[in-house]
């Protein structure tokens, strides 16, 4: 029930906000599937988001190093924002090569015209200043975000989503992003 009532405050908040503002859009986007997960820093919570896909009965593709050849068959590309210097070491790259994939993925993405719904489900912890990068320059390629609240106590997410009219939900844990992902779908 107390997640309920989290998810109806959020898009209270998000209608408030959206109604303030002629900048943000007043409605989330509906995404379609299938869709692929994928990255952007390495960290575990790409394993995390495949799993709340699964709950939230998505047809989900995990692919944690997805390049644009990818892309191919699906209709959206989740990209989850968190640097982990562990993760990218047993991937077997630096930041430069993943800056790299992550900038192609994104501009084959445009190309073929599939939406971008960006997930940080780390909060507060996941945060750094290679996190905070990521954001910063790969964000703005979103249609929407979806976060755990924490992550954005310093108005990162909230300065760049409101600068670049992107939809913006905050959830307060990662456990609650099930149904948020469940709306946002068509199916």
């Amino acid at each position: 029930m107390n997640m309920w009532r989290t998810l109806i405050a959020n898009l209270i908040i998000f209608c408030g906000i959206a109604a303030s503002s002629p900048a943000v859009q007043t409605a989330p986007p509906a995404f379609e599937l299938p869709l692929l997960i994928t990255s952007a820093g390495q960290s575990a919570d790409v394993s995390i988001a495949s799993m709340l896909a699964k709950k939230a009965e998505l047809t989900a593709t995990l692919s944690k190093l997805a390049t644009g050849k990818d892309l191919e068959n699906q209709k959206t590309l989740v990209l989850v924002l968190g640097a982990s210097m562990k993760g990218l070491g047993s991937a077997g790259l630096d930041t430069d090569k993943e800056y790299e994939r992550i900038r192609a993925l994104l501009a084959e993405a445009k190309k073929k015209n599939i939406p971008v719904l960006c997930l940080h489900l780390g909060g507060e912890q996941r945060r750094g200043e290679l996190t905070d990068k990521m954001i910063e320059e790969f964000l703005p390629s979103a249609k929407m975000a979806l976060i755990v609240k924490s992550g954005n106590k310093d108005g990162l997410f909230t300065k760049i989503c409101k600068e670049k009219n992107i939809p913006l939900v905050e959830i307060e844990k990662t456990l609650d992003t099930v149904e948020p992902l469940k709306s946002l779908f068509k199916k």
